[in-house]
């Protein structure tokens, strides 16, 4: 599923495989106009024809979607009984037949993968039941007083990876019912100066509505998203490899935690964070690297411990090839 910001490049991706014998089906979710605050009208009647007048509402709209764009009349006909719904920039995402073999034993219409709450994790949405249904609850619906107790690892020991399983039968039944009342979570921006809301839903949110809906914990490792090049460094490092087609953690990280990661704004877009690289550091025994500053990185480069690098202002700080650094401290080319 796409938005209508998105649509394009995923085109450019699918047509590498047009020669393949995969079937892969695209389609674009709904697109909502943004509500102006200050009186609660369409932005776009406002003048703001383009793009920025309206918004994606959510993945929680893959339901509907799903039906108005013919696709799951399509795989219904196909025989096809369940779907697996995943966020695209989870590699960890894979399909696990033992799980599917699970749902159509136990009839269970819905199921959420979850994995255990770790700090890097608080915002994510849990599971819990409420009036004798199995329900998520998001941070956006929790109320200001009450957020620290939601963010507990204590407390919410599990999250959400948004690796859901849903019956297509159970879809169709529901979406034409137009049972699917999910709660709406208001996403304030601003655009051009004027603030106004996004009304979204989310697609663990739909759990109440299936029969016999459940959640799965599940490992770690089934919960590898990409979303800032800090990520990207994780997964294009030696601590992962690929193996057809599936993203494998190298054995020889002893330790269960993936290192904290944190790289300044100089690393925020793919591109520069890529120039900033001969290659890509082996990181297999780093605990946690923090890099601030003009700071790039020759081929070889080893981490491992606790690793900080700040490049002082107008100091380009270049790590040479072949260098290996543990528990280091850099603050120029004199700490090397």
């Amino acid at each position: 599923m796409n938005s209508f910001n998105t649509h394009d490049d995923t085109q450019k991706i699918v047509e590498k495989y047009s020669n393949s014998n995969i079937e892969i089906h695209t389609f674009n979710q709904s697109q909502y106009p943004r509500i102006v605050t200050e009186d609660f009208l369409p932005l776009p009647s406002k003048g703001q024809t383009g793009k920025d007048g309206w918004y994606p509402p959510g993945h929680g709209d893959v339901f509907p979607s799903l039906n108005n764009s013919g696709k799951l009349d399509t795989l219904l006909s196909q025989g096809k009984e369940y779907v697996f719904v995943a966020n695209s920039d989870n590699l960890g995402a894979i399909v696990d037949i033992k799980i599917l073999n699970h749902l159509i034993t136990n009839q269970n219409e819905y199921c959420m993968e979850v994995t255990p709450k770790t700090l890097a994790d608080v915002k994510g949405g849990t599971l819990i039941s409420y009036e004798g249904r199995v329900q998520l609850l998001e941070i956006a619906q929790v109320p200001d007083e009450h957020v620290n107790e939601f963010k507990s690892i204590e407390k919410f020991k599990i999250f959400n990876t948004n690796n859901l399983w849903v019956n297509l039968k159970a879809i169709k039944r529901l979406v034409d019912a137009e049972a699917l009342k999910m709660e709406i979570i208001p996403n304030p921006k601003e655009v051009d100066g004027v603030k106004v809301l996004q009304l979204e839903t989310a697609a663990g949110a739909a759990i109440r509505f299936f029969e016999k809906a459940i959640g799965i914990n599940v490992p770690r490792s089934r919960f590898l998203p990409v979303k800032a090049t800090s990520d990207l460094l994780l997964v294009q490092s030696d601590l992962y490899t690929l193996v057809d087609g599936y993203v494998i953690r190298n054995p020889a990280r002893v330790k269960p935690s993936n290192p904290s990661i944190e790289l300044g704004p100089e690393f925020k877009k793919v591109a520069n964070f890529l120039a900033r690289f001969k290659s890509i550091p082996s990181i297999v025994e780093l605990d946690s690297l923090k890099v601030s500053g003009d700071v790039s990185f020759g081929s070889g480069v080893v981490l491992k411990g606790n690793v900080t690098i700040a490049a002082k202002a107008g100091v380009k700080l270049e790590i040479p090839d072949g260098a290996v650094l543990e528990n280091k401290d850099i603050n120029g080319p004199e700490d090397l």
